[in-house]
């Protein structure tokens, strides 16, 4: 069995096709199958279905699959680490962490990071949710892991901050700043898909004042949720660090305020590197 090997069967998981994992690992498709079947010989068991319109895991897939994902990013460490040692600070950071954090938290961090370490590559991988990103983590995904404070996690843990979240109307609105949630429990929300741990969140927050959110429109894109609100389709609640500074609707905080704690967590410790990418992040100013 070979590291390159693993990582062409995870891609044929996560891209669900033969055709797409080809395209993404720049090989023939022949030769993807070619190499999948040698490990396949090498396990001693079948791994993957091939369906006619998809692929699927087969029981002693499953079982490899995150031994599989977690030998391949300690291989990657291992060479990171090397590098680190040597004096060559290059090589990859593996972040993982949420959409919603992607498009508020990170990008101000992330230019700040480049213009630190040009040579250092980061690699984001982006989840939905909470949960998801948690059990990622316990796979052995990243090196690091950026969201809220994941239950019952026996690692490295470091608090970074206080997200806050405003709720985003039409400009013409006639609510006063800070709005009470109660005041909109009567109409329908900008809501989130159930899948996107955004939508959890509203329903928490909205159940803590004794209403339940109905949704005139759920969005699986946490980006469309102050551009559908703004447009009149109802209320929706969002990070504050999403909104532009030049936004056409109304942005108003709330009364109680509306907010989670994010943390920095891995497995260990982290090296050098992975410290200074925490530190940058707790030095980014966003928290509330």
């Amino acid at each position: 069995m070979t590291l390159r090997q693993f990582e062409y069967l995870i891609t044929v998981v996560d891209e669900g096709s033969f055709t797409r994992a080809a395209e993404l690992l720049h090989v023939t498709q022949p030769a993807l199958s070619h190499q999948i079947q040698a490990l396949e010989r090498a396990v001693g068991a079948r791994l993957l279905d091939r369906l006619p319109r998809a692929v699927r895991l087969t029981p002693a897939g499953r079982a490899w699959l995150p031994h599989a994902r977690a030998a391949l990013a300690e291989a990657e460490r291992a060479l990171t680490a090397a590098r680190r040692t040597a004096g060559v600070e290059c090589g990859e950071l593996r972040v993982a962490t949420l959409y919603s954090l992607t498009l508020g938290v990170l990008p101000p961090v992330l230019r700040c990071w480049r213009a630190e370490h040009p040579d250092v590559r980061i690699r984001l991988f982006e989840h939905r949710h909470a949960d998801e990103l948690r059990e990622a983590m316990a796979d052995g995904q990243a090196d690091l892991a950026l969201g809220p404070e994941p239950a019952n996690w026996a690692g490295f843990r470091q608090r970074l901050g206080v997200e806050e979240f405003v709720v985003v109307l039409p400009p013409d609105t006639h609510h006063r700043e800070p709005i009470d949630l109660r005041e909109l429990a009567d109409v329908g929300w900008v809501h989130y898909a159930p899948g996107n741990g955004l939508a959890d969140l509203v329903d928490a927050a909205c159940a803590e004042r004794g209403f339940q959110p109905g949704a005139a429109v759920r969005t699986e894109q946490t980006a469309a949720a102050p551009v559908l609100a703004a447009s009149g389709l109802g209320p929706a609640l969002v990070p504050r660090n999403i909104v532009p500074e030049t936004f056409d609707g109304a942005v108003l905080r709330t009364d109680p305020p509306v907010r989670r704690t994010l943390v920095a967590y891995a497995h260990k410790t982290p090296d050098p590197l992975a410290s200074a990418f925490v530190a940058l992040l707790a030095e980014a100013g966003w928290d509330a």
